[in-house]
């Protein structure tokens, strides 16, 4: 059945163990294009048994170089200077797998397109089908504004009249793209627009953005196995497919409960 998963991250030019990381490296794995990464004068390539399904959507004001891949996060790497800088905004997506691939794609474009491209930013999608079970799309996004001229813009804005916009902080956001409540409204966007796909092609599944909790289901929601999965299919160990394996038992409990006590019920009526 159709399943909501929506991650998000951003990937910092600083990792998590203080490590240096380069984001055209996190594209060329995500793409399995080899792309010479010029910070580190190194080429990066990592081969991937099922080609991604690959497309780079940009706004009107970009340049021409932000449709080249390499080109692109290369001068990222230039224009973000500091050693803890955020080099990318990145979300992980579960697609539908009732669509056919067609329509799994144009739903990912357009998605894209609405949610990110038209408010400014990059998106560098990469579809995945390893497994077709688990179809799902990642996006990386440029954090980082363009001017109207195609040069990049800035990411915060110094404030002058301090009193009148009643700020704490001497600099401000040039865009909402770090703020939670985006974030929320780009969750709901997937949540409709994927419901609408379903619709259109005669689908009866549905997914919702919201908890399980909120939903008021007794059941626990699954974990997005991603690489996990491609690991268990080789054999190897996955903590998010053992994760599951166990969620889905409990549910499995929690049905034959629920059916236990309509039965109860019905018989007691």
């Amino acid at each position: 059945m159709a399943i909501y998963h929506f991650s998000a991250q951003i990937i910092n030019r600083r990792g998590k163990k203080g490590n240096q990381r380069s984001v055209v490296d996190c594209a060329a794995y995500r793409s399995g294009q080899k792309l010479f990464d010029e910070r580190y004068q190194k080429v990066r390539f990592y081969k991937k048994e099922v080609v991604p399904v690959t497309k780079i959507l940009v706004p009107d004001n970009a340049p021409e170089w932000a449709k080249d891949r390499e080109k692109l996060w290369n001068e990222v790497e230039k224009i973000e200077e500091r050693v803890d800088a955020q080099l990318a905004r990145e979300f992980n997506v579960a697609l539908p797998k009732e669509l056919i691939n067609e329509e799994q794609d144009k739903l990912t474009f357009e998605f894209c397109q609405k949610t990110f491209v038209d408010d400014g930013m990059v998106a560098d999608i990469f579809i995945h089908r390893e497994d077709s079970n688990n179809p799902y799309f990642q996006v990386m996004l440029t954090t980082r504004p363009f001017n109207s001229d195609g040069t990049w813009g800035l990411k915060v804005a110094k404030v002058d009249d301090m009193e009148k916009h009643k700020f704490t902080k001497k600099y401000v956001y040039t865009t909402n793209w770090n703020d939670r409540n985006t974030l929320r409204k780009w969750r709901k966007q997937w949540e409709v627009m994927t419901n609408d796909y379903l619709k259109k092609n005669g689908i009866d599944e549905r997914i919702s953005c919201e908890s399980n909790k909120t939903l008021k289901k007794e059941t626990a929601a699954t974990v997005h196995e991603g690489h996990g999965r491609r690991l268990s299919n080789k054999g190897k160990k996955s903590d998010r497919v053992k994760l599951n394996e166990t969620i889905k038992d409990y549910n499995e409990t929690v049905n034959e409960l629920n059916q236990l006590k309509q039965k109860k019920q019905k018989k007691k009526q």
